[in-house]
């Protein structure tokens, strides 16, 4: 049986400081993503990358090792085995919800359709691996997660880190609601949000959980890519080859 591969309390480390880093990092991922305006979408691979590098040296300042966050090199193939049957397993719910003419109304993403092939290979290659996947899990299950688990429990860290994950998709979560038109009136909005916030919070319990039982941010990186990139192919897929070419951007 495979162990969790524990979080170690830096040498030298001290609470109030510990303390503090750890509510500054919640407050900044908190506010990050849903007051972040038009220049960060912009630049959104390139000033997520920059911010990921930047949420790395403010840890490692913080006393936080490269075992905390999940970032020894020698743990990355712990992380791909781990992640290896819950990718596969997600990557084949994806092609059955676009092989199934029943499930794929759930694919209808406006977001997706309204791109070219090339439009959302640039999606798949380059925007959701850096500017999406990479940015959240070495804020996330790496610097977040660390910073929780040396001032909280290791079930209170995960579901504190999990609530920020939440959190951190209230406005994207909105921007796809207004663009696909799906809920209609404000009480409606909210429960949608509601529910989203709530399920992508549950997703970052599993995230979390990869990350611990691995020892490394790998997993859920793998588990995460599979999930947007899968999304994003199987709907342009399911909305053929005569999509409208509205070269709308993505949320994050």
């Amino acid at each position: 049986m495979r162990r969790t591969v524990p979080h170690r309390r830096p040498v030298g480390s001290r609470p109030g400081r510990d303390a503090t880093f750890a509510a500054v990092a919640c407050g900044v991922l908190a506010g990050y993503n849903n007051v972040s305006g038009p220049w960060q979408r912009a630049w959104y691979p390139v000033a997520n990358l920059a911010a990921a590098g930047t949420a790395v040296a403010a840890a490692r300042r913080s006393g936080l090792t490269a075992a905390d966050l999940g970032l020894r090199p020698d743990r990355l193939g712990a992380g791909v085995r781990t992640a290896a049957g819950p990718a596969a397993a997600l990557a084949a719910g994806w092609l059955v919800l676009a092989a199934v003419p029943a499930t794929r109304p759930a694919l209808a993403d406006q977001r997706i359709t309204g791109l070219s092939w090339p439009q959302v290979g640039y999606q798949v290659i380059i925007r959701i691996p850096v500017g999406t996947v990479l940015w959240e899990e070495t804020a996330f299950r790496g610097v977040l997660q660390a910073a929780l688990r040396r001032v909280l429990p290791g079930p209170a860290a995960i579901a504190m880190t999990s609530a920020v994950f939440g959190i951190w998709h209230i406005r994207p979560t909105m921007a796809a609601l207004r663009i696909n038109q799906v809920a209609t009136g404000r009480l409606a909005e909210l429960a949608a949000v509601a529910a989203a916030v709530a399920g992508t919070a549950a997703a970052g319990v599993v995230l979390s959980w990869l990350r611990d039982r691995s020892g490394s941010v790998a997993a859920p990186v793998l588990l995460h890519l599979t999930a947007n990139c899968g999304a994003a192919l199987a709907a342009r897929w399911v909305a053929g080859p005569l999509a409208p070419q509205h070269l709308r951007a993505m949320p994050q």
